[in-house]
């Protein structure tokens, strides 16, 4: 255990500045005279990207074999905190076999357009999924004496200019969807580090961003471990360690080091700033050292990967065709089957150890038969194999295509510019579906894709990226070896100029503007009442369910009381399956404050037999009915009747209950001569001395004569009053400015 008070005192201003740096791309700096060894980090969202020495070319570094596990979208749509606690434990263990001491994941940030490059690696397009999720896995990965570096905080929305480009956002827009996700991981899991994020918001880079890292993170949530840069991402170097960045990577070879000396000896930074970094780096270096080394077991956590794709696979539609049974005849198309892709590109990239193929897979059911009909890395048309394709397809019982984007249609470093699949894929899909009534398609992508064909074939299976055992996972879904249960935690748009972000993605060459503020996602579609290929929370089962009761702990309810919401799910098939139960909060209607038609605000998944019924409870709070105020910076519910909508996805509610809220937030409201008639009425606590003064008003002037003004003179009247400025009153009634003077003064 290092002694850090002994290790402060010791350090030289030249050694602390240096340990605010990386030693190289992937560790931290020794000092070798007071014994302080380093930490290794490695990039790990959905498995480990290790470096070690390469021993054959000395001052190279080679990356370790490891397992790849399905990418961030595809473990989102599993819905399970069971399932990221079991791959956190599995990471975890590999990290200790690999010396690691810190992974750089998850990545949470939000899917605001379905164009971003990095999209296969976040979560989902909801704050509430990604953080529960995100926290689950940052405990299930630190239980092992390993760090977690959430990331990237925050706004780093696109891949396009992300080193310096502007995300201009409000901040009830920050709190509800861009922050949310990071503060449910800080408070429930505690991490280690924290990556700070590339762009900048409203003008400042997240690295200096004072109100970002040390307001919100640090007093705020209540954050105490570390902040790190991402790779590059430090713009002034004592600004951002003023601003509570502690650690730059990867090195600077000691550029920077300097600058921090530099200003604290010229007075610039002071020194209980450089002592308050490297306390709390000192203080990370010593929860990862003196662990002990440990192995695992790879086959064990191949199988885990496996396990994993199975239950995040969402199928989108079935029309009776799955599964199948050995005995028909199938045809599988695309090379995908024969090379799947099941990661994406970038700094998650793992070299995986083993890979399974659907085709090697599917050896074990003696009537497939294979054809490529398309290359995995081309959008070129190949004629020839495209005949042969409808050749097998019409001779066969079964067509199983298996299609997606390639690696250069989506990657870390540079956005989507469509929807569309590969052409090539398109082409042979439609002539396949032509002849072959049973068409299947099998999706390995990223992120959501424009399907034109999907009337047409019978079964769509989205695996997403689903890590190294893909290729089996999938096959045990096609045969019912598995039964599907994931759901799509994003919304697969009809166009992308239905997208929220249209026309603000990817912003100009300095700047991003978030117009449509806090809604993104099914928020959007929502909202606008536009549809969707298919809406967040979708996915089918081999089995049905049925929901079956919705009932509250209680009926009414102060915002500073929590409420149980107890649903009631039924397995109405033939087999066993898993379903996730979603619960969506209505807000209540509240003059001037614009709010989502609904937010999901609970989930659970739940395995259920034939015929077998459980009830799942959920747990709201505060939280649950609030929203941002950025007046009174803080969370509000306000007082009203709340809607709660339960059912398998956000298209599908058929359980309802309504729930009252008494908010005993006080808002107080600050007068002026331009505050309006309306909001003294609504959020004073005595509006009386105004009520009198607009009787004055009742007598003077022809707002209330429907022969000057028309028929519609009493709705004018009563929204006129209603935006008045105060001030205003005096032009329509006996008031003298003294007396309007005076009632400010009373209502203040």
């Amino acid at each position: 255990m290092l002694n850090i008070p002994y290790l402060l005192k010791e350090l030289t201003v030249e050694e602390k500045a240096g340990l605010c740096s990386g030693a190289d791309f992937w560790h931290t700096k020794t000092v070798e005279r007071l014994g302080l060894d380093a930490i290794l980090v490695s990039d790990g969202p959905h498995g480990l990207r290790a470096q070690k020495e390469n021993k054959e070319q000395p001052g190279k570094t080679e990356t370790v074999q490891a397992v790849c596990y399905p990418s961030g979208a595809a473990l989102a749509a599993g819905f399970s905190r069971s399932l990221m606690q079991r791959i956190g434990d599995a990471i975890g263990e590999e990290a200790v076999a690999e010396g690691v001491h810190t992974v750089l994941g998850p990545a949470i940030n939000m899917k605001r357009s379905p164009l971003c490059g990095r999209n296969f690696e976040y979560l989902s397009e909801d704050p509430y999924v990604a953080g529960e999720l995100a926290a689950t896995f940052v405990s299930a990965v630190q239980a092992h004496h390993v760090g977690t570096s959430p990331k990237h905080f925050a706004a780093n929305n696109q891949e396009t200019r992300r080193m310096s480009v502007s995300a201009e956002v409000s901040e009830r827009a920050l709190r509800e969807i861009y922050l949310t996700a990071f503060e449910k991981v800080v408070k429930n899991a505690k991490p280690w580090t924290m990556m700070c994020s590339y762009n900048r918001i409203n003008g400042t880079y997240s690295c200096e961003n004072e109100w970002l890292l040390s307001t919100v993170l640090r007093k705020e949530w209540g954050f105490d471990g570390i902040v790190m840069s991402d790779w590059g991402a430090v713009n002034h170097r004592v600004n951002s360690l003023k601003a509570g960045l502690e650690l730059e990577m990867p090195s600077s070879r000691g550029e920077r080091d300097k600058l921090i000396a530099e200003a604290v000896r010229n007075n610039t930074l002071p020194i209980e700033v450089l002592d308050q970094a490297v306390t709390r780096l000192l203080e990370w270096i010593d929860k990862g050292i003196g662990r002990a080394a440990a192995e695992y077991n790879r086959e064990a956590h191949h199988e885990l990967a496996r396990k994993a794709a199975c239950e995040c696979a969402a199928l989108l539609k079935n029309e009776g065709v799955l599964p199948l049974n050995k005995e028909q005849k199938v045809v599988f198309i695309g090379e995908f089957a024969e090379k799947p892709r099941y990661q994406g590109g970038g700094s998650s990239h793992i070299n995986s150890f083993r890979v399974d193929s659907a085709l090697d897979a599917a050896k074990a059911y003696p009537n497939v038969a294979y054809t490529k009909g398309f290359g995995a890395e081309t959008d070129e048309i190949d004629d020839e194999a495209l005949r042969q394709a409808v050749k097998l397809a019409q001779e066969a019982e079964v067509a199983v295509i298996f299609a997606g984007l390639p690696d250069v249609f989506e990657s870390e470093g540079y956005d989507r510019t469509h929807l569309n699949l590969p052409e090539c894929q398109n082409r042979l899909i439609e002539a396949v579906a032509a002849v072959q009534p049973n068409t299947v398609v099998v999706l390995h992508n990223g992120s959501p894709v424009y399907l034109p064909w999907r009337d047409k074939v019978n079964a769509i299976l989205e695996m997403y990226l689903g890590g190294q055992a893909v290729g089996q996972a999938t096959v045990d879904l096609l045969y019912g070896e598995e039964n599907p249960s994931g759901k799509l935690a994003e919304s697969f748009p009809l166009r992308l100029e239905d997208t929220s972000c249209w026309l603000n993605f990817p912003g100009d060459t300095k700047r991003v503007v978030y117009s449509e503020d806090i809604f993104i996602g099914y928020r959007w579609y929502d909202a606008r009442r536009i549809a969707v290929q298919y809406p967040f929370g979708h996915g089918l089962s081999y089995t049905t369910f049925s929901y079956e009761d919705i009932r509250l702990s209680r009926k009414k309810l102060s915002d500073q009381e929590t409420l149980q919401v107890s649903v009631t799910v039924k397995n109405t098939g033939k087999r066993a399956g898993s379903e996730i139960v979603q619960l969506y909060v209505a807000p209540c209607a509240v003059a001037d404050i614009v709010r989502p038609i609904k937010e999901l605000k609970g989930f659970e998944k739940v395995k259920l037999e034939p015929g077998e019924q459980k009830t799942v409870v959920f747990t709201l709070d505060k939280r649950s009915f609030a929203y941002y105020d950025t007046d009174i910076k803080d969370w509000v519910a306000p007082s009203g009747e709340y809607t709660l909508l339960a059912g398998p996805s956000s298209a599908e509610l058929p359980l309802k209950a309504v729930v009252t809220v008494h908010s005993t937030t006080i808002i107080p409201l600050k007068i002026t001569d331009t505050t309006t008639v309306g909001e003294v009425l609504r959020l004073s606590s005595n509006p009386a001395p105004l009520k009198q003064l607009l009787k004055r008003m009742d007598a003077v002037g022809d707002l209330d004569d429907p022969d000057a003004l028309g028929k519609s003179t009493g709705l004018m009247r009563n929204s006129m009053t209603e935006y008045m400025p105060l001030h205003a009153m005096i032009c329509f009634s006996d008031l003298t400015m003294e007396e309007i003077a005076a009632v400010e003064k009373t209502l203040k």
